[in-house]
């Protein structure tokens, strides 16, 4: 397995498949990767020489943050709408959805598994 970042990328995927193993970077930046760095995206990692794995690697290192910058990045950015109590802020404190998404009766993978809440009985006469 070929090392990029600090993350195991496939070897027996294509190159453009392949850095989307890495946090921060999808298919449309894996392509502009590969395409500055001179590498044909249908390359699989393991036919890469070493020249050009250290092009992609230079290219990652110096034009994006990823991997753990960028998660702190994001989980600050979260925080600092907390802190400052707008919408999206109390929506990430609740554990609701934020972008706007109806909660009657979907929104389960935010909201958890269901939890049940009773009927309040009757009172009986006699």
């Amino acid at each position: 397995m070929a090392r990029i970042a600090g993350v195991d990328i496939p070897d027996n995927k294509r190159g453009e498949i392949s850095l989307t193993y890495i946090y921060g970077i999808g298919r449309r930046s894996a392509q502009n990767i590969l395409g500055q760095a001179n590498v044909d995206k249908d390359k699989k990692v393991k036919e890469w020489n070493d020249d050009e794995s250290n092009a992609v690697r230079a290219i990652i290192a110096e034009q994006f943050r990823i991997e753990g910058a960028l998660r702190s990045e994001v989980q600050l950015s979260i925080k600092r709408l907390m802190d400052i109590g707008c919408y999206r802020g109390l929506r990430h404190r609740r554990g609701l959805p934020v972008r706007g998404q109806s909660t009657k009766n979907n929104a389960r993978t935010r909201k958890g598994k269901r939890k049940t809440v009773a009927n309040k009985k009757k009172a009986t006469k006699g």
